[in-house]
């Protein structure tokens, strides 16, 4: 196969029916396209229409991705205006569906795998990667996806979907872009039985031989693209933590799990805290939920606090955390993970085992659910929080949908319409008493491609909490004030190419003034990161 054979099988340079007459004479392309020329605008509209005319977001998952596969182009041009529409499908909720189906409804290779039997050869395995450079690399080990567990290798779909979401949110070139999977073997016995999971079939690593492999790794990554950012992606608390911990002061990293949820979460928090008209220091806060995201939503806020004149260990004493064991103490009889002892209670000595009881002796402000337990706040729960307090702080944020602790519809009832609401996964507006309100979505797309394009741009020596918490701050002031009294807290997601600018050029004012990014200073920020 020669010519403009070759040119209509690649994904990269194909336009399809877009190929002028003068084109398809010059690459060897008359006859084998229809005779009609389209412009983007036409193919685009027909491609809306073959998307919208599957009936299960599984199939409409599917088609964009082999869209993308034969015409990239197309794909990103009908992504990024259509956002607020594919943004579920490419990415939460649906994406956990696709993740679980991975090897059932495999077509083609995306982006790479890097495994424990291809180990002492990862460098060279990345010459094969056919894209000179690389700017963004997302990487995960699909060792807890969303909040669907350990599905191994099956977890290629979430490092795929975030670099669309880069792409569409910040403009990253595709071709510059690489998804990765460290396939480090599975917990999940229905994979290990599948004769379709396409991973290695043996269990998880011991810790020694992880940690050798992501070393590996990112010691290879760094030494052929030397500017990479390379964000790490559902991984399991046992390992999250580590890893950021052991490379984000060596090599420009970031966790989006623990940091950007925490950053598009303390967004929505400063929203929230406005509308409810109490001084962020009087907030109680119930977490119901202590892995990556609620640690890391947690320690952002600390940081807030710590802004504003009280200490980290003041701070800290406004948080109570539940996990599967009830609230978290120094004294419940259990050995702590390491990530939960920051936030261990040292005041309690009898022990409380259930969020309700909790929500009755804390009589919280604010709840934040990030268990990936659906139904976990019970109608109960939220009516108890809600005697206390006039305007409820209810963050249901666990992914996806069926992980929520309660739906938009039920915190609204149930607090009689007073409470500040949030979720992870999108939920439709709600008609109560004559009222409509719209759900705040705490969706990581807020902050993650401007944090990523303000570090990767300015080559910024790493990420810092100061950087996460100017996007925070950056995003939390798209919403004005009218807004937030209605219980509107986060911007609509048709404006995130406009607030990545923004994020993006405040992170590396941010940078520069930490003396830690390593470009010559533009003489204007915002023109450097629009262009």
């Amino acid at each position: 196969m020669e010519g403009g054979y070759n040119i209509l099988r690649s994904s990269f340079a194909n336009k399809g029916t877009a190929f002028d007459q003068d084109e398809r004479k010059k690459y060897g392309l008359r006859g084998l396209l229809p005779p009609r020329t389209e412009t983007i605008v036409e193919q685009a509209e027909r491609a809306l229409a073959q998307f919208t005319s599957f009936q299960s977001n599984l199939e409409k998952y599917i088609f964009l991705n082999c869209l993308r596969d034969r015409n990239e182009t197309l794909f990103f041009y009908l992504l990024v205006n259509n956002l607020e529409l594919m943004m579920p499908i490419v990415y939460t909720p649906t994406v956990g569906e696709a993740c679980q189906k991975f090897g059932n409804e495999f077509r083609f290779a995306q982006g790479m795998y890097f495994s424990s039997q291809d180990k002492g050869q990862f460098r060279e395995m990345l010459d094969n990667w056919p894209h000179k450079e690389v700017d963004i690399i997302v990487v995960s080990d699909g060792s807890r996806i969303l909040g669907l567990g350990d599905l191994g290798t099956n977890g290629m779909g979430i490092p795929v979907g975030k670099l669309q979401l880069y792409v569409a949110g910040a403009g990253f070139h595709p071709s510059r872009t690489l998804p990765v999977i460290i396939d480090a073997g599975v917990n999940t016995k229905k994979y290990l039985d599948d004769k379709f999971y396409l991973g290695e079939k043996h269990a998880r690593l011991s810790d020694p031989e992880y940690y050798a492999l992501m070393e590996e790794f990112l010691v290879a990554v760094y030494n052929k693209w030397p500017k990479v950012l390379v964000q790490f992606e559902d991984i399991s608390n046992d390992h999250c933590f580590t890893l950021l911990e052991n490379y984000r002061n060596r090599f420009l990293c970031f966790n989006d799990d623990i940091q950007g949820t925490g950053s598009v979460i303390l967004a929505g928090f400063i929203n929230a805290v406005r509308a409810t008209q109490i001084p962020l220091k009087d907030h109680r806060m119930v977490f119901f939920g202590a892995g990556s995201a609620g640690i890391g939503v947690a320690d952002c806020i600390v940081s807030l606090m710590e802004e504003q004149g009280m200490t980290k260990e003041e701070a800290r004493k406004r948080f109570w955390f539940v996990d599967s064991k009830g609230l978290i103490t120094t004294n419940r009889g259990d050995e702590l993970a390491e990530h939960k002892k920051a936030y261990a209670r040292t005041d309690y000595t009898t022990q409380l085992k259930s969020l309700l009881e909790v929500v009755k002796d804390v009589k919280p402000t604010a709840l934040v659910g990030l268990s990936g337990i659906g139904r976990s706040f019970t109608q109960e729960i939220v009516e108890e929080m809600s005697k206390n307090v006039e305007k409820p702080i209810v963050f249901s944020l666990s992914n996806p949908t069926s992980n929520a602790e309660c739906t938009a519809e039920q915190a609204y009832q149930w607090s009689e319409g007073r409470c500040i609401f949030a979720s992870g996964s999108p939920f439709a507006p709600v008609e109560y008493r004559g009222h409509t309100f719209v759900p705040g979505q705490g969706n990581n797309m807020y902050i993650f491609p401007g944090l990523g394009l303000g570090a990767f741009l300015c080559q910024s020596l790493r990420v810092t909490d100061e950087m996460i918490n100017t996007a925070a701050k950056t995003l939390a002031s798209n919403v004005d004030d009218a807004e937030v009294i209605t219980g509107k807290i986060y911007p609509g997601l048709s404006k995130i190419r406009e607030i990545s600018v923004q994020i993006a050029t405040n992170v590396i004012e941010k940078a520069f003034e930490q003396g830690i990014a390593t470009i010559q200073r533009p003489e204007n920020i915002e023109q450097f990161v629009r262009k």
